[in-house]
């Protein structure tokens, strides 16, 4: 499941992610939620939290996160991911140098550090 972060500034999207992310989960939270803003914004910041309810992405999943990244490539200002888990961490790093945004890679405990930096 994908929720939506509240209280951020207009130009920033973030959401929690908690127990298995599916495809159906960004087609209906995340990817209109990207088109909505990219309306009003020409680039956004994103906060992505996998906390310590995450478990799992289904293929599907990482086939739509890979795709609406790259789909918009040059609309993303910030990057901030949250997580402890090894596997996203390493993986983040490696798209990362993909991408024409900063990316920066916060621990669980940094959240709050993840917020102000994304919202800069």
């Amino acid at each position: 499941m994908i929720e939506k972060i509240k209280n951020l500034p207009e130009n920033v999207i973030g959401f929690n992610a908690k127990a298995q992310i599916t495809g159906e989960d960004y087609e209906k939270v995340l990817i209109p939620l990207v088109e909505e803003k990219l309306k009003k914004f020409k680039k956004l910041n994103l906060l992505y939290h996998l906390g310590d309810e995450f478990e799992k992405f289904e293929p599907r999943a990482m086939w739509d996160d890979a795709k609406t990244g790259f789909l918009h490539l040059r609309s993303w200002g910030k990057i901030a991911i949250v997580t402890d888990v090894s596997w996203i961490r390493g993986t983040s790093r490696v798209f990362a140098l993909l991408l024409p945004a900063h990316v920066k890679i916060f621990a669980n405990k940094d959240i709050d550090e993840a917020v102000k930096w994304v919202s800069e």
